[in-house]
């Protein structure tokens, strides 16, 4: 709360206050107001009512402030549009950010100006480096609507959230890679020591491997029936598109052949092989497999 509609809404206390101490004096003497106090009682109250014109006004031009952006010491007021700063880029719904897109796509093409909410989300992928050009490529989800997304990708059968998450800046990195187990020979071991034992030391076991991140991408046409209701569309489309995101997703983590997504783990190092027990059927497993596979040598 600014320091001057505190001031001014402590006057206005103070008045009341002072209007009531008038009141309260004649209601104890059981008695109506005296000349002087009536004349007092008005003077307060016309103050009252002034210094209530005067916060009316002061709550407005905070209110307004606060759309504009901040306000400096000196005075000055820092612009920040309100819409950038929204996480729904000032639309009501996902379906209603798909219509703005479509009319924003056509009116590109036969002239016009596009929904200014979607300056903010122009994303031009193509096959050059511009992006001035929204239809090109498309226009980013707006914050809100793509965590929405990302959260139906996140399901109960989906093996993202399995794996390690490490946050990059840029579009690769140089990763390193421990590729030893607890149970094997070499990297990072626990021993057990007897009392005043010498500790044994071990070491981890690194290298290093360079990745590069790709997109994973939904483009869906739409019929113009559907984008005529956007209800429909805003329950729609973020589910179905969560539901291919965690479904690719689960497909590259096992299956991924490394080449633009990543790789798999049935295509890597992880896999393990061992030979099947004697008389062991086709496609079954066994307890002693398991034993096997652990039991390797790495």
């Amino acid at each position: 709360m600014r320091k001057k509609l505190r001031e001014l809404q402590a006057r206005k206390a103070q008045l009341v206050q002072d209007a009531r101490g008038i009141v309260d004096k004649a209601d104890v003497e059981k008695r109506d107001l005296n000349e002087d106090e009536a004349e007092k009682f008005d003077e307060l109250k016309i103050q009252n009512e002034a210094v209530g014109r005067q916060i009316e006004r002061e709550t407005l031009l905070i209110a307004e402030e606060g759309q504009l952006g901040m306000r400096q010491p000196n005075g000055s007021i820092v612009m920040l549009d309100a819409i950038e700063n929204d996480p729904k880029r000032g639309f009501r719904t996902f379906g209603e950010f798909c219509q703005a897109v479509l009319q924003g796509s056509i009116k590109r093409k036969i002239g016009g100006d596009i929904d200014p909410r979607l300056k903010y989300e122009v994303a031009a992928p193509s096959t050059f480096g511009g992006e001035g050009v929204g239809p090109d490529g498309g226009f980013a989800v707006p914050p809100d609507f793509a965590t929405e997304i990302f959260t139906h990708a996140l399901g109960e059968d989906s093996l993202l959230p399995l794996t390690d998450q490490t946050t990059v800046t840029g579009n690769s990195m140089v990763f390193p890679k421990d590729e030893t187990t607890p149970w094997g020979t070499d990297g990072i071991r626990a021993y057990w020591q007897q009392e005043a034992a010498a500790a044994t030391a071990t070491k981890p076991k690194l290298s290093n491997t360079t990745l590069r991140l790709y997109k994973l991408m939904a483009l869906i046409p739409l019929t113009d029936e559907l984008l005529d209701d956007t209800n429909a569309l805003s329950t729609y489309l973020p589910r179905k598109v969560g539901d291919s995101i965690r479904w690719k997703t689960n497909e590259a983590i096992m299956f991924g052949s490394g080449a633009g997504q990543p790789l798999g783990a049935f295509n890597g190092n992880a896999v393990i092989t061992v030979v099947k027990e004697a008389g062991q059927a086709t496609l079954t497993l066994q307890a002693l497999n398991i034993a096997k596979m652990i039991a390797r040598p790495v």
